[in-house]
Order: structure tokens, then C-alpha cells, then sequence
């Protein structure tokens, strides 16, 4: 393996990470802090209705779905399934070439010199567990990492941000290669410019990283069913076969678990891929309750270049879709839904670094849904989020602190582009009530949206955190 050089000999521990009996998961780290026990509506559908708190009960079930299934008591708020890695984040004087072969020798000369700690730091999914866990989310990660330097530092890092771990260690052979079983590196590479390269041995292989992982241990069943959400990215196909995942994604639907889903950059190699990758791909895209795209990926996914319309497709087109979300990068962000498109430019910050931006972003989504938060104030929330990211170096431990997005929030300094909007939103057809976040409070023009003033959507979202931070139990 390319990464072989860079790793000391392991001890593989193929017990779980955490004792599991038939009631709980696990004795959860405390959450940061927590919304007041109520009853509240699930992605602001007023027609289903969940009671909060460590025992309270999750149901999903919104519209026409009337399947009966088993209703799991909901003792996590989210949970994160695979693409847990350690980022080396490097400053090169240029970005490796595209071909396979070039990169691949590019980072066997990079592993050849161990780099310092100091440029270690998590990442993947635990961006997103780290920026959830921040908003007061109770969070696990279920995933792999290996017994040796690098995957002890991810679970000091997850540790010490209050986010619990379980491993997947069903099938491991302890006669395979070692390489097999060790953690992840992906070397995030940083050009003068600030443009990102990524690569890590995963993208070598034609076989997922983690062959051996072939199902699902009972106890990370249980761990699915007793969250809220589920999150589940492309890179989760780098590591784990389609199979295991799919089977993930049934054991959160027949639980009454929301799942989350950004296929991210990989959604064009997996809509090319092998059929059972296909396959996948469009179990995941049906069956998910919100989806998140970039702009570019989702016209890459359905063809369609308005990003309005795209959404509109995919929510005709699945059975459980409740939620598109387009991230618009530095124009803002939109989440269409079965009645309504809300919109909300970005906040005008000076970006720093981009990296983790969307992970953190995608956080603040998941908070907004557990809680009921109407769209346009969810959407300014991540934006926030996602902006307080960018403002900082590097992602891990450095993505969104409460208190800077609140700073954010009290600003409310957006970027707003009229033009950029007008023509957006005039290009869809118009069955949907559409939102737009605004220092404006009239109507936009040719009445075609209904500006929502962004006093109002901060002054719920101050409310949420400021409660909280009453009862002394907001971390910043």
C-alpha cells in the first residue's frame, strides 16, 4: 500500500469499541446541551409530530407514508456512517497532476518523509461530527480506524469533542495484510493559491479500502436505530462495499432513523460505476429523507443546470425525500421542498480556507431538522456555520465555534446579489411558494419571491442559543 511507509506495526483489536446490551447503545458522553424536552415538527412538516429528549421516541413517517415499522427510542441525535480519517494538511508548491499514476507517485514521496504531528488533524466525517456536537448534537461515529498512531489520535480528537465511536470490526482477519487494517490518511495538499488537492490510498484501489467489512454487527444495527439521523457521503463507497451499505440504509429506515445524503464529488464516478454501485446510489438517492448536492453535482446527477429544477426532480422522483439541499458555494444556499423553495444568500466574510466548509454546513442542516427549525432559518444557520468555518485554517478541531457563528448571526452581514437571485429564481417554473433571506423587507422583483427579513429568522435562532446558554450549558 502506498501508505505503508508511514504507518508502525499495529495490534489489530477486533472487539467493539463500546459494550453493547439489548436496551442502549452505550452510556453517551453527556451532550454540550440540550433544547427543552417538547414536542416538536420533524423538518418543519407540521404533520408529524417526535417528542425530544434521551427517551422520547423519532417517527419520520410524513404525507402519504404509512408503513407501519418499529419505533426505535431515539437516544442520539446523529450518527455518521465510515469516511473516518486522519488529514495530513501540506503546503505545496504545486498541486499534483491528474493522472492516477503521477498522484499516486506524487504521495508515495510525500509518505517517504513522515510528516510532523502538527499537521495531523481529523477529518472526513468527523468534520461534520465535531461541527454537530459544537451546535449541542449528541454524536457518534461508526467507523474504522486502526490500533496504531494515527487512529489513537482520531479517538483523542472525537474524545475530547464529546463524540463517542464504534467500531467496525465484523470479519476482521487477523492473518491479512496489516495495511488493511490501518487508519486512513487522506494528505490534503494546499497550493499557494489556496486551491485543495486530496488523495489518500483509497483512491488507488479498485476494491473498497476495508474489503474485510462485509456486514453489520448487531451492535452497530442497534447504534442506527437509536439515532435520529443517519449520515451517510460518497466516500463511505471508498471503503465499504454497496452491499453493507444499503443494508445500513434498511436497518435506519425499518428503525424509523432519518438518513442524510451527500454523494458529494463522487456522485459522477458512482453514477458510472459498477451496477451494484449504481444500484446503491439510487437506493440512497430514493430512499434518503434530505440530500445534499453542490450545484455542479447535482446538475451532474440529473442534468438539469437550473439547480431549482434539479431539486424539484429529485424530490418528484423519491419515495422518502423530504429535503434537496443546493449548496450555491459563495452565493448561498437552497433547500427545496415538497411546498416551498427558501433561499438565503451567504454571510460576507473573508475566507480563509474552504476545507471542512460543507461538512460543518451540513451539520447545521441536521440540527435544523431535528429540531423543527422552519427551512429559510435552517439555511441560515448553516450558512453561518459553514461561513465561521471558512474563517479559520483547516477543518477537524478547527471547523465552526458556537461562538463565532453566533458573532455571525448578530451581524447579519449578507452577500446579497439581487441580479444573481432574480434570474435564478426566474428560470424555474413557479409552483412553489419561494423564500428569499434579505436585509429587504418588500417584495423582489416581478413579485416572483417573498423576501424574508433576516432580523426576524436571527432573532429565533438567538432564542434557541441564548435559552441554553441560560441554563449554563452552551459550550463555545
Amino acid at each position: 500500500m502506498a501508505l505503508q511507509t508511514l504507518n508502525p506495526p499495529l495490534r489489530w483489536r477486533p472487539e467493539p469499541s463500546f459494550p453493547i446490551n439489548d436496551r442502549t447503545i452505550v452510556d453517551l458522553i453527556p451532550r454540550r446541551w440540550a433544547l427543552p424536552q417538547t414536542t416538536i415538527s420533524v423538518g418543519a412538516c407540521a404533520s408529524c409530530q417526535i417528542a425530544t429528549g434521551n427517551d422520547g421516541f423519532w417517527d419520520p413517517l410524513v404525507g402519504s407514508e404509512t408503513a407501519l415499522r418499529k419505533v426505535v427510542p431515539k437516544r442520539v441525535d446523529l450518527a455518521t456512517l465510515g469516511n473516518l480519517c486522519v488529514d495530513i494538511v501540506l503546503g505545496v508548491p504545486s498541486l499534483p497532476l491528474a493522472p492516477k499514476n503521477e498522484r499516486r507517485a506524487y504521495m508515495e514521496r510525500l509518505a517517504a518523509s513522515p510528516p510532523d504531528k502538527k499537521f495531523w488533524e481529523a477529518g472526513g466525517n468527523c468534520n461534520l461530527a465535531i461541527a454537530a456536537s459544537r451546535l449541542g448534537l449528541s454524536c457518534f461515529t461508526v467507523g474504522h480506524v486502526g490500533d496504531e498512531i494515527y487512529g489513537n489520535f482520531l479517538l483523542e480528537v472525537l474524545e475530547d469533542e464529546n463524540i463517542n465511536f464504534l467500531g467496525m470490526s465484523k470479519n476482521a482477519d487477523q492473518t491479512a495484510n496489516v495495511a488493511d487494517y490501518q487508519t486512513l490518511l487522506c494528505w490534503v495538499l494546499v497550493d499557494p493559491f489556496q486551491k485543495h488537492g486530496f488523495c489518500s490510498r483509497a483512491d488507488f484501489s479498485e476494491e473498497p479500502a476495508f474489503i474485510w467489512m462485509t456486514e453489520l454487527t448487531d451492535e452497530i444495527k442497534m447504534a442506527i436505530q437509536q439515532s435520529k439521523i443517519l449520515f451517510c457521503n460518497g466516500y463511505a463507497f471508498d471503503e465499504f462495499f454497496p452491499d453493507l451499505l444499503i443494508s445500513a440504509l434498511d436497518c435506519a429506515i425499518s428503525g424509523g432513523t432519518s438518513v442524510f445524503f451527500d454523494p458529494g464529488p463522487r456522485v459522477k464516478t458512482l453514477s458510472n460505476g459498477t451496477p451494484q454501485e449504481q444500484m446503491a446510489l439510487q437506493q440512497f438517492l430514493r430512499q434518503s429523507d434530505v440530500l445534499l448536492f453542490t450545484s455542479d453535482e447535482v446538475e451532474t446527477l440529473t442534468g438539469i443546470h437550473n439547480p431549482i429544477e434539479a431539486g424539484k426532480a429529485l424530490i418528484r422522483e423519491g419515495v422518502r425525500t423530504k429535503w434537496v439541499i443546493i449548496k450555491m458555494g459563495a452565493k448561498g444556499s437552497i433547500l427545496i421542498d415538497h411546498s416551498s423553495v427558501s433561499c438565503a444568500p451567504s454571510f460576507k466574510i473573508n475566507v480563509v480556507d474552504t476545507v471542512g466548509c460543507g461538512d460543518s454546513y451540513s451539520a447545521a442542516i441536521a440540527f435544523g431538522f431535528i429540531h423543527g427549525i422552519p427551512a429559510i432559518n435552517t439555511l441560515t444557520l448553516a450558512n453561518a456555520v459553514g461561513a465561521a468555518t471558512a474563517t479559520g485554517c483547516g477543518a477537524g478541531r478547527n471547523v465552526a465555534q458556537l461562538s463565532r457563528v453566533l458573532e455571525l448571526l448578530n451581524q447579519s452581514i449578507l452577500d446579497e446579489d439581487d441580479k444573481f437571485w432574480n434570474e435564478l429564481i426566474g428560470g424555474n417554473s413557479l409552483n412553489n411558494e419561494v423564500l428569499l433571506l434579505s436585509k429587504v423587507s418588500i417584495n423582489g422583483h416581478s413579485h416572483c419571491f417573498n423576501r424574508i427579513h433576516i432580523s426576524s429568522v436571527v432573532s429565533k435562532l438567538l432564542t434557541i442559543f441564548e435559552a441554553a446558554n441560560e441554563r449554563g450549558t452552551v459550550s463555545s
